[in-house]
């Protein structure tokens, strides 16, 4: 299974990536019936967007660590912060579809005026950035599991994590970005 795995790294992150927007844009549209999962309290969906802020700040401080960690070479250091990194994205994803799915959308609060040119079009962003770089993570993540570490160096692992990286630090500051405007700000 590893070695079909490792052979098929593009295939499984397409995959992978078509499955989590499926989930991710069927919860928004609303495919997802809200009566199939239990309802948590209204105090622990209330709590679920200050959660996923913390979870996207530390995210972001774990990608760095792991980006700096390769930097310098210690390989073990890197891949056990960017596990730690893929393991808060999924626990951010979960706690926000569970809630998208029980509560809906957020309405912005602010004027309209904010709204229009500042809260949609930065939502668009951190979305559109999102988005993008689910691939570039599957498929740096699919490469590190499925060959050893010193044959990363003949693959596109550092590209495509690099890639992730950025784009995934700069949608998870958007994304604290999006909560502060909606939690705080207004």
């Amino acid at each position: 299974m590893k070695e079909w795995t490792r052979d098929n790294v593009p295939l499984l992150t397409a995959v992978l990536s078509v499955v989590s927007l499926a989930a991710v844009f069927g919860a928004v549209g609303g495919a997802i019936p809200s009566g199939a999962l239990p309802r948590a309290s209204d105090a622990t969906l209330a709590a679920i967007p200050h959660l996923n802020a913390a979870i996207s700040a530390t995210a972001i401080v774990t990608i760095a660590l792991g980006w700096r960690a390769i930097g310098r070479g210690d390989v073990r250091r890197h891949r056990a912060f960017m596990l730690a990194s893929f393991g808060l994205f999924v626990a951010f994803l979960v706690g926000y579809l569970y809630r998208l799915v029980l509560v809906g959308t957020a309405d912005f609060p602010g004027p309209e005026a904010v709204y229009t040119f500042v809260y949609l079009p930065f939502l668009a962003v951190h979305i559109l950035l999102a988005i993008v770089c689910l691939p570039f993570v599957f498929y740096a993540l699919l490469l590190a599991s499925t060959r050893p570490a010193e044959a990363l160096s003949r693959t596109r692992h550092a590209q495509a994590g690099t890639v992730a990286a950025a784009l995934w630090v700069v949608s998870f500051a958007m994304g604290i970005g999006v909560y502060l405007l909606l939690h705080h700000v207004y």
